[in-house]
């Protein structure tokens, strides 16, 4: 099944004050900023937002005020799954549901070690299915502590329980991902959400519901823009200029992200610091914040064109 509404749901950051405690007034300012751009949900609670790096009641707290922000004019999603017993980790996912959210995203990796089979993987989401009730969740191939890509025939198989809402899907592989569109589909109240930009334009082709990308937290209004207009035949010059743009900049963006992003925002937005919790994330460098600026200037020339 083709999806002709494509949407894009930005994978939050996380803001924080110099002494790096939550900076709930740019976190205010940035709900805003996604959804003025065009968002059409939001990921709260995930890599982006250092969600490794937040306690729990920070998340509980933070995913509660954009709940409280929001008031119901998108949807939202957030992880809730941690490096904890399936029994934890499904008491937490009923705890962050409380909060208001459409559905609490699980982490692949973390429902097995990266030395267990399938077996045992497979055996701990049905766990985590018994445990959480009618609780709607969503997997998201994230790769931290390690990368685990969700079967395709694994997924239309949970996604058929009308248990599963989301999955946010990393596999950099358009096969894949037409797998798993293939096995899903049918399937209603479910939709994946591609991260990988190289194919952007060939995985709404295929059926993805939408985006949700690390470069929304750059320029969010293009990749509404690109949901919007992949398919428009008298957009097509610009779709692959966009597309070109996206694979073009790809590792300036990913380069000392998520620090990057938050750089490049503050040139714009003075309420944006670069303070992060992560102490692994490469320095933001002279070098870098030159190729920053001058990815900022190559969107400027882009964005007179596309949005002309």
């Amino acid at each position: 099944m083709i999806r002709n509404n494509k949407e894009f749901i930005p994978v939050m950051l996380m803001p924080f004050c110099e002494d790096k405690s939550i900076d709930y007034g740019a976190l205010e300012k940035l709900i805003e900023f996604y959804l003025s751009a065009g968002a059409q949900g939001l990921f709260a609670n995930c890599l982006s937002s250092e969600m490794f790096h937040l306690s729990k009641q920070e998340m509980i707290e933070s995913v509660s005020f954009i709940v409280q922000k929001v008031n119901g004019r998108v949807p939202i999603v957030a992880t809730g799954t941690f490096a904890e017993s399936i029994e934890l980790q499904a008491a937490f996912v009923k705890e962050i549901y409380a909060t208001g959210i459409q559905a609490v995203i699980v982490i692949t990796s973390l429902m097995a070690q990266e030395k267990d089979d399938e077996a045992t993987f497979r055996s701990n989401i049905h766990q985590l299915l018994t445990l959480t009730d009618d609780v709607p969740l969503g997997f998201y191939e994230c790769p931290v502590p390690y990368k685990r890509v969700i079967d395709p025939a694994f997924l239309g198989e949970l996604a058929k329980t009308g248990r599963i809402m989301y999955h946010k899907d990393t596999s950099l592989d358009i096969g894949n991902i037409r797998a798993k569109i293939n096995e899903t589909d049918g399937v209603s109240d479910f939709g994946l959400y591609d991260a990988y930009m190289v194919h952007a334009v060939d995985s709404l082709a295929s059926g993805s519901a939408g985006l949700s990308c690390i470069q929304g937290n750059y320029f969010p209004e293009l990749i509404v823009w690109i949901c919007n207009n992949y398919n428009d035949s008298f957009q097509k010059s610009k779709v692959d200029k966009v597309q070109q743009f996206l694979i073009d900049n790809m590792d300036v963006m990913h380069y000392a992200y998520p620090t990057a992003a938050k750089y490049y925002l503050q040139g714009t937005y003075s309420w944006m610091g670069t303070t992060c919790r992560r102490d692994d994330i490469e320095p933001l460098d002279g070098e870098t914040k030159i190729k920053l600026n001058e990815l900022k200037e190559n969107y400027d020339k882009l964005k007179s064109e596309i949005f002309k």
